[in-house]
């Protein structure tokens, strides 16, 4: 399961009690025997404060006690202010965050004939490539060359550009999922405090 813990549009103790809920979660992980993995960090202002941190962590159960609104108990350590409870946001994300690996190993070739203009050649020769790439499912055809050697580098550079825009598509909704996360935000009434 992916837990993205956020400080949502907190102040700079809301970044910095977020590094501390997260170190504690870790702990508590650890104490429990449960894998959790830092997949991504959005550094805040200061050192050693977040933004953001996506968790993915083995056991679901272990982290539904860590959903919701969370709240940190302490004295600002950067400004003076009677406010001591900072409140972050934890809540499980489902977009695939793994990125897909480009490897020509995983490329199937198959040389075809295709029609068209070109003449005799170009009905007679299997100099045309359809690339298949086996993890992803995608499929391309190159025939605009008339030797087979140039269509497969073509077929295996519009894949290779096609998997990249796939990842890209991907972090983007996470992106999108994350600033949701951030607006999602309730402070008080908090399912988890620490201090």
């Amino acid at each position: 399961m992916n837990l993205l813990i956020s400080a949502g549009r907190g102040p700079v103790e809301c970044t910095w009690a977020l590094a501390r809920l997260v170190r504690r979660l870790e702990a508590e992980a650890t104490r429990r025997g449960v894998t959790v993995t830092r997949v991504e960090e959005v550094a805040g202002d200061r050192p050693g404060t977040y933004r953001s941190v996506l968790l993915s962590i083995a056991d679901e159960a272990f982290a539904a006690t860590w959903t919701g609104t969370l709240c940190w108990q302490a004295p600002s350590p950067f400004r003076a202010t009677k406010r001591k409870n900072w409140y972050v946001i934890a809540a499980p994300v489902s977009v695939d965050i793994e990125r897909t690996h480009f490897d020509e190993a995983d490329v199937e070739i198959v040389p075809i004939r295709t029609g068209g203009p070109g003449g005799q050649h170009r009905n007679k020769v299997s100099s045309s490539v359809r690339a298949t790439h086996r993890p992803t499912g995608l499929v391309v055809v190159a025939d605009t060359e008339r030797h087979f050697g140039l269509n497969r580098s073509l077929a295996l550079r519009r894949l290779r550009e096609r998997v990249e825009a796939g990842d890209a598509a991907a972090a983007e909704r996470l992106k999108t999922q994350r600033w949701e996360v951030h607006d999602d935000l309730v402070r008080g009434d908090p399912v988890r405090t620490e201090s």
